[in-house]
C-alpha cells in the first residue's frame, strides 16, 4: 500500500500567482455566463487557452510554488520532485487538500507503474486534460482513485470502455476486466465481459487467453451469447487453458462440465475421447455428459425430450458462426433500397436432424415506417397527404422460414443478428440483436443507427456487414414419469 509522509510548513503561507490566475479564470467564466439581455453589441472575449498555458508554465517553472511533492518508487533511488501550488491541487483532490493543510513538503510512495505517470497526473490537475495510451489506463485510473480525482477517474473509465476494440500486442480487455472486478467498477466490468463474449474467437487465439482467471472463464462458459465458430473450437481453447494453468481437479472438472457436449458432432466426440489428454484425466467427471450427448444425437429429438429436460443450457446452441447455423450478408449502400436474400440452416443440432434443412427468407428495409408515422390524409386540406421525412423511418430486418414441416414440432428458432463494425482497423462485433422466439424481427434493430452517414460506426466501406444466426431450440412436449 502506498504511504504518505510530510513535514511541517512555515507559519504563514502565500498563495502566490496561482490564486491570481484562478481568480482570472473565474472572472472569465462569470463574464461568459452573464445575461446581456439580448444586446446585439454583446461579445465574449475568451483567453482561456492563454490562461491554461500560463498554468502549465506555473507547474513547469515552479513560479510561486508553495508546496513540494516528492514521489518515491522502488524502481528508482532518487525521488521525483514537483514544485506545486496548494490551491490548484486542493481544488482537484480532497486527498491533497488534507495532506497539504499542515505541511508544505509531502513524500508519496508509489509503485513503478503509477510513479511513471505521476507527471501526467499532476499536469491534469493544472490543465484539466491528459493523453494516455492503452497500457497507461489502469495506472492512471489508480492514481485518480487514490487521490480522489473523480473527474479523471470517470474519464479514464470511459476511455477504457470505448477502447476495448483497440489493437495491442498482448491484448488488454482481460486485464481491464480483472481490474474492474478489483475496484468494483460494474459498468466497465460488464462492458469488458460483453466484448469478450461477442468476440471470443479473436480472444481464443490471442496471448491474453492464458491470462483469463478461473472466475472469468466460468462466467464466459455459462453464457449462451458467445460468438465463436463452434463448440469444438471452445473445447479446444479450454483444453489448452487447462493444460497451461493446471488448476486443481475440482476446478478443472467444473470447467469441463460447462462445455455443451450435445453441440459437438458424434464423430468429433469420439475423437476427443480417444485423443484428449485432459478429457482422459477427468473422464469420470464428465462421463455422464458424454453419454447423454451420444444419446441426444442417436435418438429422435421428440423421443429424447420425453425422458430428458432439454430446456436447459446444455442443449441450447451458442452463437455459432459455422455455415450450418447461419449466413453472412453484406448489404452495400444500405440507406437506399429494400433488399432480400435467402439461406439454409440445419433443422437442429441433433445428428438425427443433420440431413434436414430449413430455408429462410430475409428482408431488409432501410426506411420502414411504423404505423404511427405512415402517410395519412389530412383533414385540413382535402386529398393532401401529411409529409413524411426520410429520417422518420428506421431500418427493419424480417426473418421468416420459407417452408413449414411436421419436423418443426417441438422446435422453435431463436434468431440473432450480429453487426460487424470496424474499430481501430479491426472488424469486430459491437452490436447484436436477438429476436424473440415468436417474432420474425427485433423491435430495436439498428434503432439508433444513421445509415445515411458514410462515417456511421455501423458501416464498413459504406456497407452493412451482418451475420444472421439461427439457433434451433428443442422443447419438452411430453413428460414421461421415471
Amino acid at each position: 500500500m502506498a504511504r504518505l509522509t510530510g513535514t511541517r510548513p512555515v507559519a504563514t503561507r502565500r498563495w502566490g500567482s496561482a490564486a491570481a490566475f484562478l481568480l482570472l479564470l473565474f472572472t472569465v467564466q462569470a463574464a461568459q455566463k452573464a445575461d446581456f439581455s439580448g444586446d446585439s453589441t454583446a461579445a465574449t472575449i475568451n483567453h482561456s487557452l492563454t490562461l491554461l498555458q500560463r498554468l502549465q508554465e506555473l507547474l513547469q517553472n515552479g513560479n510561486g510554488s508553495d508546496s513540494v511533492l516528492r514521489v518515491r518508487s522502488a524502481a528508482s533511488d532518487e525521488p521525483k520532485v514537483f514544485h506545486t501550488h496548494q490551491l490548484l491541487l486542493s481544488l482537484q483532490s480532497e486527498v491533497f487538500e488534507s495532506l497539504l493543510r499542515n505541511q508544505s513538503v509531502v513524500t508519496l510512495y508509489e509503485p513503478p507503474e503509477t510513479a511513471a505517470l505521476f507527471e501526467k497526473f499532476i499536469r491534469y490537475l493544472y490543465c484539466g486534460g491528459v493523453s494516455i495510451l492503452l497500457h497507461q489506463a489502469i495506472p492512471m485510473h489508480q492514481l485518480a482513485s487514490k487521490y480522489r480525482v473523480w473527474g479523471l477517474q470517470r474519464g479514464v473509465a470511459e476511455y477504457m470502455r470505448t477502447h476495448l476494440a483497440s489493437e495491442s500486442s498482448q491484448g488488454h480487455v482481460v486485464g481491464w476486466y480483472h481490474y474492474a472486478v478489483r475496484v468494483g467498477d460494474a459498468a466497465l466490468q460488464e462492458s469488458c465481459l460483453q466484448f469478450l463474449a461477442w468476440n471470443l474467437s479473436a480472444v481464443l487465439g490471442s496471448a491474453e487467453w492464458g491470462s483469463v482467471s478461473v472466475e472469468l472463464l466460468l462466467l464466459l462458459l455459462e453464457r449462451s451469447d458467445l460468438v465463436l465458430h463452434s463448440e469444438l473450437e471452445l473445447y479446444t481453447a479450454v483444453e489448452g487453458w487447462l493444460s497451461r494453468r493446471q488448476p486443481e481437479a475440482p476446478v478443472a472438472e467444473r470447467v469441463l462440465r460447462a462445455i455443451r457436449y450435445p453441440m459437438i458432432a458424434p464423430s468429433q466426440l469420439f475423437r476427443l475421447q480417444a485423443q484428449s489428454a485432459v478429457l482422459a484425466r477427468h473422464r469420470g467427471a464428465v462421463q455422464d455428459l458424454l453419454f447423454q450427448a451420444f444419446q441426444f444425437h442417436a435418438a429422435s429429438p421428440l423421443h429424447f425430450a420425453k425422458y430428458f429436460d432439454v430446456n436447459c443450457s446444455m442443449f441450447l446452441p451458442r452463437n455459432y458462426l459455422a455455415p450450418s447455423w447461419g449466413s453472412q450478408w453484406v448489404i452495400t449502400n444500405p440507406a437506399r433500397d429494400d433488399r432480400s436474400t435467402s439461406f439454409q440452416t440445419q433443422l437442429g443440432p441433433s445428428s438425427h436432424d443433420a440431413g434436414k434443412r430449413v430455408t429462410w427468407n430475409v428482408l431488409f428495409s432501410p426506411r420502414w415506417l411504423p404505423v404511427s408515422l405512415r402517410p395519412v390524409y389530412s383533414d385540413s386540406v382535402a386529398g393532401a397527404i401529411q409529409p413524411v421525412r426520410i429520417e422518420d423511418g428506421r431500418p427493419r430486418l424480417v426473418i421468416t422460414p420459407a417452408m413449414s414441416s411436421p419436423d418443426f414440432a417441438g422446435v422453435s428458432f431463436q434468431k440473432t443478428v450480429l453487426v460487424g463494425v470496424r474499430q481501430q482497423g479491426r472488424v469486430l462485433v459491437k452490436h447484436a440483436y436477438s429476436f424473440h422466439q415468436s417474432s420474425d424481427e427485433a423491435a430495436d434493430f439498428l434503432l439508433h443507427a444513421d445509415l445515411q452517414k458514410r462515417t456511421s460506426e455501423y458501416l464498413i466501406d459504406n456497407s452493412l456487414h451482418l451475420h444472421i444466426i439461427i439457433k434451433p431450440v428443442y422443447h419438452s412436449l411430453i413428460k414421461v414419469k421415471k
